[in-house]
C-alpha cells in the first residue's frame, strides 16, 4: 500500500468515517488531477501531495458529519474543495459547485469528468 492511500485511510480513520475502495481511488485519482493542473493553472498554493490530502482532501471530509439536506451548493469552489471529495462520499447528494475563476470552473468540470461523478 503506497504512503498516499495509508495517510488517507488513516486520516479518514481518525474523522470517524468509512471508505470503500471506489471511494479512497477516487480521492488519490482527484489529487492526481490537482497535481497535474496546478502546474499551469496554479489552483492551489499548497503543492505537496501529503499536504494536500491533509489541507484540502481530509479537511473537506471533516464537515461531512455536520451536513444535511439533498442539495449543496459550493460558492467559491476553487479546485472543486470541498465540494468533490464531499460528493465523492455524498453520492445521493446533488452538489453544484461556484467560482468566478474560469480557469478553476474548467479544472473542476475535467474532474467531474474523469471521475464520472454523476451529482
Amino acid at each position: 500500500m503506497d504512503s498516499s492511500r495509508t495517510l488517507l485511510l488513516a486520516g479518514i480513520e481518525q474523522l470517524g468515517l468509512e471508505a470503500t475502495t471506489a471511494q479512497i481511488d477516487s480521492l488519490l485519482n482527484f489529487v492526481d488531477l490537482i497535481e497535474k493542473w496546478n502546474k499551469a493553472f496554479n489552483l492551489t498554493a499548497i503543492r505537496g501531495r501529503d499536504e494536500m490530502l491533509r489541507l484540502h482532501i481530509l479537511d473537506s471530509l471533516a464537515i461531512l458529519p455536520f451536513i444535511t439536506g439533498n442539495k449543496i451548493i459550493d460558492v467559491g469552489t476553487g479546485a472543486g474543495l470541498p465540494g468533490i471529495p464531499l460528493a465523492i462520499f455524498m453520492p445521493n447528494v446533488q452538489f453544484t459547485l461556484l467560482d468566478s475563476n474560469s480557469k478553476k470552473t474548467r479544472f473542476v468540470q475535467q474532474a467531474i469528468l474523469e471521475l464520472q461523478l454523476q451529482n
